[in-house]
């Protein structure tokens, strides 16, 4: 491919929206521009790059014997009724109508679609187990879409769901693609860490995602170094060994005056005692109901946990006007003030039922010291539920060693779904009995677009890019500096020699100054250079540049066989640490 005749619109300048490298370099180095809030265009050379992401999922999907398949985009709301996720995915999907009323969605996943595709297909235990799977234009409505291509409303998914005649042939093929995902992670060049996930809207048993530590990352991930657990902080336990030691907070009045103190920290250093002494109190409206959530002071309130133990579509704080209602005062909440059955009232199990803690007051401007929450409520009253997050230095949930956190980027989600999709859609096929049997499921997902900005925020320096070889836009970029048409003829019969060798390569033939076409191939991030300018011509130098390390080798030219040879061998060897 000729420079030339190609599209190539880098830009020296960020853009102003851009806060990540991954954003700023894929609009610099011309491989995509933004359309609309969280909508993006590839252009030629970025399209390559996704393509070839594409190939090589594609690849090792088929390798495990997956079916590829090709859905519609537009997805009818019976179908997802069916389900019961119409309404449980929220506002995040995109809804319409079409000329005749009907109700459809652009599909944000695509369980139920699969669903009702395979159910008349699998008749027989014999036609299971299949996993199917597609490689498609996926639709979120975001509320708030940002870091480029790593959280828009539009995306390319790869993702697959397999069916199982019981749960011992759904742990297989999990198995399975638990391997495939690390082979298709290690051929991108992205070093993933599985998690331990919290399953959401999709449901099932078990989850778990491959995680890219990044600083970026939206995600944080909670690890053991010691005995090598690794979770999502939405799903890892908390959990305490023994008592807490006393509170070191005394008063002789149990009433505590904190004058226009309402937040933990604030009344945490009025009082100057640590804020894990207090309970903090979170008031939410779910689904048209409510509850009080109790913690200690210094943790967070994990609402994935919350979600799934209320199995909760929605979660909202609770109003100034609905507390005015059941007669508590915000930001002055105990448990032991909460008398209505109209309330549900969590504990987190974190708290420790025999500890001296301040909780709120239920007047303006005063909190309580209490003995114990023992001796003021009835256990058998209170829902005990683990619904705080977990923290840098919380015990492992195996091992009980301290854990380190990190952020991270989601690349990949495997899911065993159970039966919750094959009932709702009465997926059955006959055993070996010739007894009607329900079928088990699995999914299993890929962000396509995001793998290739999260390989973008692991492979950039002060230049541009450096691609792993396996998914860059062209192995080679030829850079040739000549002033004379014979010069520049020598060039194109080497360029013509080498393509016919295999090599994929762009010959950068424009007619700017050798400077401009350097810091171009170092912003794109093409593996290798090489260079044929004033050293070639007069003494068939020519030089090759590593773009990774920017270590930069001198040959000489005697064939384009040769050249050829030399690079295909430089190829391998960029392809081998990709294994």
């Amino acid at each position: 491919m000729r420079a030339s005749s190609y599209l190539i619109p880098t830009t020296k300048e960020d853009p102003q929206d851009a806060v990540v490298a991954s954003h700023k370099l894929m609009m610099r180095a011309g491989l995509v521009r933004k359309t609309s809030s969280g909508l993006y265009a590839y252009l030629p050379l970025g399209l390559r790059v996704l393509k070839k992401i594409e190939a090589i999922v594609r690849e090792e999907m088929d390798s495990s014997g997956a079916l590829e398949f090709q859905l519609p985009i537009l997805t009818p709301s019976e179908i997802w009724k069916e389900s019961g996720r119409w309404d449980k995915m929220g506002k995040e999907m995109f809804r319409l109508k079409d000329r005749h009323d009907n109700e459809s969605c652009l599909g944000p996943t695509h369980e139920e679609s699969f669903c009702f595709l395979v159910k008349p297909m699998v008749r027989s235990y014999k036609d299971l187990p299949i996993n199917v799977y597609q490689i498609h234009t996926k639709f979120r409505d975001e509320i708030r879409p940002r870091f480029g291509v790593i959280r828009s409303r539009e995306f390319t998914m790869k993702d697959a769901y397999s069916f199982h005649l019981d749960d011992e042939s759904l742990d297989q093929t999990y198995q399975l693609m638990r391997k495939t995902y690390r082979k298709i992670f290690a051929r991108l060049g992205l070093t993933t860490i599985p998690v331990q996930a919290d399953s959401g809207n999709m449901g099932g048993s078990a989850s778990e995602e491959f995680m890219v530590v990044s600083p970026i990352g939206e995600e944080t991930l909670t690890i053991c170094n010691s005995c090598g657990y690794s979770g999502n902080i939405e799903k890892t336990p908390v959990n305490r060994e023994g008592s807490k030691s006393k509170n070191s907070f005394t008063s002789a009045n149990p009433i505590l005056e904190t004058p226009n103190k309402k937040t933990i920290q604030e009344v945490a250093e009025f009082l100057k005692t640590e804020e894990s002494n207090l309970l903090k109190a979170v008031a939410l409206s779910y689904d048209g109901r409510y509850v009080i959530v109790f913690l200690e002071g210094d943790r967070e309130l994990n609402e994935n946990k919350l979600k799934n133990y209320l199995s909760a579509n929605e979660i909202r704080p609770m109003g100034n006007a609905e507390m005015g209602n059941f007669g508590i005062v915000q930001g002055y909440i105990g448990p032991q003030f909460v008398k209505n059955e109209k309330i549900k009232i969590i504990i987190d199990s974190l708290v420790d039922w025999e500890y001296s803690y301040i909780t709120g007051g239920n007047s303006v401007d005063t909190h309580v010291l209490i003995p114990s929450l023992k001796s003021l409520l009835d256990q058998k009253d209170i829902e005990i539920v683990d619904i705080s997050q977990a923290k840098a230095g919380d015990p492992c949930p195996n091992c009980k060693a301290p854990l380190k956190s990190e952020k991270g980027i989601e690349v990949g989600h495997i899911f065993k779904l159970g039966q919750k999709y094959s009932k709702a859609f009465d997926i059955s096929v006959l055993n070996a009995n010739g007894k009607a049997t329900i079928t088990t499921m699995g999914c299993y997902g890929i962000g396509v677009n995001r793998c290739m900005a999260t390989v973008i925020e692991q492979c950039n320096d002060d230049k541009g890019i450096y691609w792993p070889i396996s998914i860059a836009p062209f192995h080679v970029c030829l850079v040739s500096i000549t002033k004379s048409p014979e010069d520049t003829k020598k060039v194109e019969s080497i360029y013509k020699d080498l393509v016919a060798e295999g090599i994929e390569l762009l010959w950068d033939d424009r007619d700017l100054g050798p400077g401009f076409k350097f810091k171009d191939s170092e912003l794109i991030g093409y593996p290798i250079r090489i260079t044929l300018g004033k050293g070639f011509l007069e003494k068939s130098e020519i030089s090759i540049l590593d773009r990774k390390s920017m270590v930069e080798e001198t040959i000489v030219y005697s064939d384009s066989q040769s050249l050829a040879k030399i690079l295909k061998e430089k190829i391998s060897a960029l392809s081998k640490d990709l294994v």
